[in-house]
């Protein structure tokens, strides 16, 4: 379908409530190929419908990482939930397409367990470890409104804030 625009923060868009899938069709099937084309093209791990301003309540991640084929297709997370998440944690920097050029530490699970459906509508588990897990819950985070600023204090905030705005300045001059 197409490369889009992913949104960057502090666009309200990101905040948005996602909007649970009910019809499996050619339009989720759509968005999810612009979910492809997008991620690919910057080069993430994984990107979530609200990046690119859409509220569907799906995510995508990139095939490797999901322990799949090098050229098999990414995979798709429609309606995702957190099922089960491990005690231990893992502390280790996450950057996201919402903000270029932005790294934060986070904390996450070591090991996670989701319930989501496929494009069809079935419905599959999913478990994942170490920086699958940290993808997963990264994306899941985005269907909930939650994003790296969240896991900060207001001085880096500000700090992030300005960063992206002088990213926003230099990109309208080109």
């Amino acid at each position: 379908m197409a490369v889009r625009e992913v949104v960057i923060w502090p666009d309200p868009r990101l905040r948005q409530p996602s909007v649970a899938v009910t019809e499996f069709g050619p339009a989720l099937r759509g968005l999810y190929q612009d979910l492809v084309d997008t991620m690919y093209a910057e080069r993430g791990l994984g990107i979530a419908a609200l990046q690119l301003g859409d509220p569907t309540r799906m995510f995508i991640v990139e095939p490797e990482l999901a322990g799949r084929a090098k050229d098999a297709p990414p995979v798709a997370f429609v309606n995702p939930e957190v099922v089960a998440a491990s005690d231990d944690q893992q502390k280790s920097d996450e950057g996201c397409l919402s903000f270029p050029n932005i790294y934060v530490q986070v904390e996450r699970p070591m090991r996670t367990k989701l319930r989501a459906q496929d494009l069809d509508g079935q419905w599959f588990d999913f478990e994942g470890e170490g920086l699958l897990a940290r993808c997963l819950l990264h994306e899941l985070d985005h269907l909930t409104g939650k994003l790296l600023v969240d896991f900060v204090g207001p001085l880096k905030r500000q700090m992030i804030k300005r960063k992206l705005q002088k990213h926003a300045e230099r990109d309208a001059d080109v």
